[in-house]
């Protein structure tokens, strides 16, 4: 068997010291998953692997017995610079990790769930049985320092899930996660997915793997996005990957792996898996002969797929050739010295090749100064105008193309710049963004905090375009940034990066979003201090609402198009819907799950203490009159609805294992209470500032809230959408609250005057000789379903407790109802003003 790969000396000793190494990188310590990418020690390690067998079993039908072949094997997989081997089905005995320690790879284990699954359904065995089995092929290698991880099992047919359900694979895979965790609590524990099971929901595992074999690169490039999200702070690793030379040949197959091994990685992978090792395979009863997917033949001899793995393996995650532009990293701090010293360490150890660290010092009180000057970076202090302000200090000093922002408060990955550039150099986005993990080690609290709802989140239009991208991890084109004005100074602590981001895409400019440009931020480390964040972030939102009021509904939340990704989101008590294909033929699988609604998404609202307070008002004046008792079925449910929400938000965050149960219920419980006390902490920062549920907006003015009419002509055409745009921009200007209609609506434009009432407006255009138009508008005043809902209960129990003579709760009630209506009458009445006033009519020429 030849074994020289056919490489040139200069490549080989290349290679060799990097397999050397990862041979070194045994001794570090065990293989960890932090965030996107695999650690051993202290140091990232790129999974460079290949899939290996499964071969002819011995005459006792056991595999992996030929000591002499594996260790040719490995000897030319280290000779070519892999680290890594995947052996895809079965457990290897002892020998075959001590040979792979010799030649310094990784192994990533099979445990062949998919080949017992079958014994659940038949009533062969039952789960805690295959678990014990399981158990007992880990106890033969726990803690091998050559181990990478346990693979639970390798795609299980998409028919067998089809069958079972969801629910039951899910279930499954996760009590032989238990099993594993059980014997060997340090290892790393994943399954092999593959596109046609993929909408299966396994949180619980260390890695998300899957098997992707796409021919265009193009589709392979988008679906490595997908998978990110699906990831979510968990690296990813492609654990198949190839080309069948057979019928393709083998010139193809050497092109297309040298791209899907780069794809991978400019993606963000942590590692990627070239299936196969060679093109002898054994599968069933008999050997594969007409499949060709090895990177050498048969009797070992390379094909060309293996230079080309090994130069594209080689230059992982991004070839050194590539002109990378010049990028200014902008540190913004105030008071920030217990923190910065990591992030200015770690900026230090970045990789990436031309860039330079600014540190805008908003007018400390503490040591930040001091610290800053004993690292590489520019510094300039300012006095103390708010993180806006300071965002535009480090953007006027900064000299790259590229500027990057990190809080004080996080550290970045030192390939963050380089898969920022990466995609500014692969995409029209005028922005990036990436995942910020709170780090392990910060304390129990931190952790729960991390886990709790209100951190910065990004939302995502699609898997690659950006809603909005979090202040702690945001890069930008710099002419871009300055041809919007940089940031605005109003925004002192938060709300900088929603506004920024908006006002960039109201350009027609577009986001995003790099699963590999990881920074680590810390969470706040107790619960004041998270209190004290979420406050400040609703004293935020109320100044975006007033400066974007389209982008808010009529309660005063923000209606983002997109999804958001992150930890304390809300928890969906329903299934979701698969797509299957018909007959479950689909070979991509997905799991579509419905935005929350109603009640359950009102619950976890900064409002809804308002609902609660109603309700239990109304069971108060119970005791005046006997039926208002009920309201406290409704009071109670509104009640118990947080505390569903918190429960579950709780129940379903993902802790690290090494936990004792005791701990992990402690952790829960905080968990939990932070779930309850964020909405009121955000209610305390909005209410503050002015953003109330009772709030008008521009609505300076009132006029008689009835159906008008109008015409306006003009000697000058123009499209009948510039005129609505012109008509929404004044009403902008004049600060109110304007949606467009939707394409089954029959409105153009809603002016909301309140919570309660609104008015919509329709508009048409008659083309006359000469270019000129006559401008036909109609409005008429809305008032909110809900509000006249009310008042109407009101109204009613009002007209109760008067005939039966409870005077008191007859007054309560009353006054109720005519608050009620008065505030719909004076929304609507303010927003058909502020109408006129847009259309500049102030009342001339309407009817």
């Amino acid at each position: 068997m030849s074994i020289g790969g056919g490489s040139s000396s200069a490549e080989v000793r290349t290679d060799r010291s990097r397999a050397i190494a990862a041979s070194s990188a045994h001794a570090r310590g065990r293989p960890q998953a932090r965030g996107k990418f695999v650690f051993a020690g202290d140091e990232k390690v790129y999974l460079r692997g290949v899939v290996y067998g499964a071969f002819r079993p011995d005459a006792n039908g056991r595999e992996y017995q030929d000591v002499a072949a594996i260790e040719r094997d490995f000897a030319l997989m280290h000779a070519n610079g892999l680290n890594a081997v995947r052996i895809p089905h079965t457990m290897p005995p002892r020998s075959v990790l001590d040979a792979a320690r010799r030649h310094g790879l990784w192994v990533m284990a099979g445990l062949s769930a998919e080949q017992y699954i079958g014994f659940l359904i038949d009533r062969k065995k039952t789960l805690s049985e295959i678990e014990a089995l399981v158990r007992s092929k880990v106890r033969e290698c726990a803690g091998h320092p050559a181990l990478l991880c346990y693979a639970l099992g390798n795609e299980i047919p998409a028919s067998i899930a089809r069958w079972l359900g969801r629910r039951t694979v899910e279930q499954y895979l996760k009590g032989l996660y238990r099993a594993v965790k059980a014997e060997d609590p340090a290892g790393l524990v994943t399954y092999v997915n593959y596109p046609t099971t993929e909408y299966l929901q396994l949180p619980f595992l260390d890695l998300l793997c899957f098997n992707v074999y796409l021919e265009s690169r193009s589709r392979f490039d988008a679906y490595l996005d997908r998978l990110q999200n699906l990831a979510g702070n968990r690296p990813l690793l492609m654990s198949e990957l190839g080309l069948d030379s057979l019928r393709n040949g083998e010139a193809a197959q050497a092109t297309s792996l040298d791209w899907q091994v780069r794809t991978a990685f400019a993606a963000g992978c942590a590692g990627a898996f070239v299936f196969s090792w060679t093109d002898e395979w054994y599968r069933g009863a008999g050997d594969v002969d007409d499949w060709a997917f090895g990177l050498t033949r048969a009797d070992r001899s390379p094909k060309p797929a293996l230079a080309a793995a090994r130069r594209a393996f080689g230059e992982a995650p991004f070839a050194p050739d590539v002109r990378w532009p010049r990028i200014s990293v902008i540190v913004c701090t105030y008071n920030g010295a217990r923190t910065i010293r990591d992030c200015l360490e770690a900026l230090d150890r970045l990789t990436y090749a031309d860039y330079e660290v600014i540190v805008v010092d908003d007018g400390s009180t503490d040591t930040t100064a001091a610290i800053a000057r004993r690292y590489d970076c520019r510094l300039i202090q300012t006095e103390n105008r708010g993180l806006a302000s300071a965002r535009n200090t480090g953007l006027r000093a900064a000299s790259g193309e590229i500027v990057a922002y990190i809080d004080d408060d996080a550290y970045p990955d030192p390939e963050w710049l380089t898969y920022l550039a990466n995609r500014f150099l692969s995409a029209t986005d005028v922005g990036v963004g990436g995942p910020n993990i709170a780090p392990a080690g910060d304390g129990r609290t931190a952790e729960c905090v991390a886990r709790a709802p209100g951190g910065p989140v990004h939302v995502l239009l699609s898997d690659r375009e950006a809603e909005h991208i979090p202040g702690c991890n945001m890069a930008f084109r710099k002419e871009s940034l300055e041809a919007i004005g940089g940031f605005d100074p109003q925004f002192r602590v938060a709300g900088d990066d929603v506004d920024v981001c908006w006002r960039l895409q109201e350009r027609k400019w577009t986001l995003g979003f790099s699963a590999g440009a990881v920074v680590w931020h810390h969470a706040r480390r107790s619960v004041r201090a998270y209190w004290k964040q979420q406050s400040g972030y609703g004293r935020a939102e109320a100044m975006l609402e007033r400066k974007w009021p389209e982008k808010y509904n009529a309660s005063g939340h923000m209606t983002w198009s997109g999804r958001l990704y992150g930890q304390g989101l809300p928890q969906l008590l329903g299934r979701g819907r698969i797509y299957h294909g018909p007959w479950g033929s689909a070979p991509f699988q997905s799991l579509y799950q419905p935005a929350p609604g109603g009640l359950w998404s009102l619950a976890g609202t900064p409002e809804w203490i308002f609902a609660i307070v109603l309700l239990g008002g109304l069971s108060l004046l119970g005791v005046n009159w006997h039926p208002l008792l009920l309201a406290l079925v409704p009071f109670a449910i509104a009640t118990l609805l947080p505390l569903v929400h918190a429960g579950l938000g709780a129940t379903r965050a993902t802790f690290p294992p090494s936990y004792a149960p005791g701990a992990l219920a402690r952790l829960r419980l905080l968990t939990a209470f932070l779930y309850l006390t964020q909405p009121l902490a955000r209610l305390r920062g909005r209410l503050q500032s002015g953003l109330t549920p009772w709030r008008r907006r521009g609505t300076a003015g009132l006029a008689l809230p009835l159906p008008r009419t109008a015409a306006l002509w003009s000697e000058r055409w123009l499209d009948l959408d510039q005129r609505l745009r012109t008509v929404e921009a004044r009403l902008k200007m004049a600060g109110a609250a304007a949606r467009r209609g939707g394409a089954f609506e029959h409105f153009d434009l809603e002016v909301r005057g309140g919570l309660l009432g609104a008015v919509r407006l329709l508009v048409a255009a008659e083309d006359h000789s000469g270019g000129a138009q006559l401008i036909r508008f109609r409005w008429w005043p809305r008032c909110s379903y809900g509000g006249v809902a009310l008042a109407a209960v009101f109204a009613a129990l009002a007209g109760g407790a008067t005939l039966a003579q409870a005077w008191t709760a007859a007054v309560v009630l009353g006054v109720a109802t005519a608050l009620v209506a008065m505030r719909i009458t004076l929304e609507c009445a303010g927003a058909s003003a502020t109408t006129a006033r847009a259309l500049e009519l102030d009342g001339k020429g309407a009817t």
